[in-house]
């Protein structure tokens, strides 16, 4: 009797006391779901939320400071253009004093570079950019980019050189790295050279500066030999092409050509020639030249022997 069940304790129900043991992870499994099927809902609320307020800020800062970019902008423009007006303005008075070409446009355009740094100033202050915080930013790059630059700066120092001395200027025909041609424009980094072609040549000024440069101006010289055989008098064959190739148009009129003897060769007497023509029509008028000296030539009976050599043989007597 002393292991009956007390009547007031009752004894529980094994079907509902019964848990299962994986009730924890199905719960969590459950709640998961019930997540990720309002996630994709939050997250579109978070990016319209976004939008908003990206819209509110973009509307806020056109309704704070439209007129400012307006005004700035404007400014911009009439100051850009009034910087036009001014270099041209100025080239137009250093042409009037007769100043060099490529100096009158280095002065031009340095007054148009300093006038739209200052309308660009004037601009951002509009828009109540101020830059004296650049400054010190400006400064401590400074030393950094002029060692990136280095190559692009002593380009630039060149071209200093070359405007203040001139040692050519535009127009001007120059030999310099084996290179020839007509000077088109000298700006500070390069300079540009057009050959007879046509062909634009851009040399940087680092390698025109402390280089031989050969200048003749306007013209270029020409050099031609042609050889005539022994049986003729040079001398006078050099005083009949004299005249014959001053009158051609292509000679230049402030260097007359020389004409002389040359060379005593094997087979001919060397006529040397030499005469100065504008380098846009070099070639053409070298052709032109041989082919007046040819007919000239010709006309006069006068031969222009070609290579040849006398072998003598000699027979030593039988002993």
């Amino acid at each position: 009797m002393a292991n009956d069940p007390l009547p007031d304790e009752k004894q529980s129900d094994p079907i509902v006391n019964a848990v299962p043991e994986n009730s924890g992870e199905v719960a969590a499994e459950a709640n998961v779901e019930a997540s990720s099927s309002f996630e994709p809902v939050e997250l579109l609320n978070n990016e319209i939320d976004q939008l908003n307020k990206f819209y509110e800020l973009v509307i806020n800062f056109f309704a704070n400071y439209s007129f400012q970019l307006i005004g700035a902008f404007l400014i911009f423009l009439l100051g850009y253009y009034v910087a036009g007006k001014i270099s041209n303005w100025v080239l137009r008075i250093c042409e009037r004093n007769n100043i060099d070409v490529t100096l009158s446009r280095f002065i031009a355009n340095s007054t148009k570079m300093i006038v739209v740094v200052l309308i660009t100033i004037v601009a951002l202050g509009k828009l109540g950019i101020s830059l004296t915080p650049f400054m010190a930013v400006i400064g401590a790059l400074s030393l950094g980019v002029g060692l990136a630059l280095q190559g692009l700066l002593s380009n630039y120092a060149a071209g200093f050189n070359i405007i203040l001395l001139r040692p050519f200027v535009v127009g001007d025909t120059i030999t310099v790295q084996n290179v020839t041609g007509v000077v088109k424009e000298v700006l500070l980094a390069y300079t540009i050279l057009e050959d007879e072609d046509g062909v634009i040549i851009t040399i940087p000024n680092k390698h025109i500066v402390g280089e031989v440069i050969r200048n003749s101006h306007h013209d270029s010289l020409m050099e031609l030999s042609v050889g005539i055989s022994y049986e003729h008098d040079p001398l006078s064959v050099v005083k009949m092409l004299t005249p014959i190739i001053a009158d051609l148009d292509l000679v230049s009129a402030q260097k007359k050509p020389q004409l002389g003897i040359e060379e005593f060769a094997d087979s001919a007497i060397v006529i040397g020639i030499r005469l100065w023509t504008p380098t846009v029509n070099f070639y053409a008028s070298k052709y032109q030249t041989y082919a007046t000296i040819y007919q000239a030539l010709e006309q006069a009976n006068i031969n222009i022997p070609f290579p040849q050599r006398d072998v003598h043989i000699i027979a030593q007597a039988e002993s």
